[in-house]
């Protein structure tokens, strides 16, 4: 036998119960915005090109440091403005660390209602390499200060860089979180065992994530953008066999808010919104609080 999570059992996609959303909609769509922090001059952080971070040239990374803050100063505002024309939700996965780099930023989120959930203090950090006193004060400052600003502790978690220790299920639902977006096994919602009850997994998308499409793979801005399209499309094909769906949308700023990028995006988004009648466009706390309240049996894991 291979060395297993025990977080959840295998459970085929075929044969699972029919079930919908609100509305009795099959397809949930929600955005996952990431609002990342860097540390300047050490620790980790995405790479434009090969720097500092990559054994390429000393510290400070100014080339690539710049880049990523491009997304707090300017691109994520950008994205704010067409999330606002198409009248579309999102879920904020925030480092608690712009609450004093980019309060004006989080200020805005805010004020349209945007979900805040948790993604650590910066990604300049992986909580995977802590040990677990330490880990589980990673994740209480970062709920401390969510809960602070926001007046309500948050109730998702995406770690930053996706990256778990053994323990991180754990520690979430010990810190009294109700899901998490590490775990990308699943079309729907799964519930992970912990030492502390049940943690629900929502699917967190690493396909459509432009990270990985256009940093690691190389996709152009419009190749993403078609990307969003297809997925979305054959989705709704798939999901009149009565399986509901969760699709998310994960978008870094300092990506997305490129201009070309953002006009690309613009159109892919559009056609999401054309077609909110057919499905379910919310966040990733809407989609926990409604699969948590289906009747047992409904949710893998249980």
């Amino acid at each position: 036998m291979l060395p297993v999570h025990g977080r959840h059992g295998y459970h085929p996609w075929r044969g699972r119960p029919s079930w919908s959303w609100p509305g009795g909609a099959r397809l949930a769509v929600y955005l996952g915005v990431n609002l990342e922090h860097f540390a300047f001059g050490e620790g980790l952080g995405a790479e434009l090109a090969p720097g500092a971070n990559s054994g390429g040239g000393p510290q400070p990374d100014v080339l690539n440091h710049a880049w990523r803050d491009y997304g707090n100063r300017v691109g994520a505002w950008r994205l704010i403005e067409t999330l606002d024309e198409l009248s579309l939700p999102a879920t904020v996965l925030l480092n608690s660390a712009m609450y004093h780099h980019a309060p004006a930023l989080v200020a805005a989120h805010r004020a349209r209602a945007d979900e805040i959930a948790g993604h650590g203090r910066t990604n300049s950090e992986r909580q995977s390499t802590l040990p677990e006193a330490e880990e589980r004060a990673l994740i209480a400052e970062a709920t401390a200060a969510i809960a602070l600003h926001e007046g309500a502790a948050p109730r998702g978690w995406l770690s930053p860089w996706i990256a778990e220790s053994h323990a991180t299920p754990d520690l979430l639902a010990e810190a009294g979180y109700g899901y998490t977006l590490n775990w990308c096994s699943d079309d729907q919602p799964v519930w992970h065992r912990t030492r502390h009850g049940r943690i629900m997994a929502i699917p967190y998308p690493q396909e459509v994530n432009d990270i990985p499409a256009i940093i690691a793979r190389k996709d152009g801005a419009a190749q993403f953008a078609e990307m969003i399209v297809e997925d979305f499309e054959e989705r709704l094909r798939q999901v009149r066999d009565g399986m509901a769906q969760v699709m998310g949308i994960a978008l870094h700023p300092y990506i997305v808010g490129q201009p070309y990028r953002m006009r690309a995006l613009r159109r892919a988004l559009a056609h999401v919104a054309a077609r909110r009648e057919e499905v379910w466009i919310t966040t990733a706390g809407a989609v926990f609080d409604h699969a948590s309240a289906l009747p047992p049996g409904n949710i893998p894991g249980e």
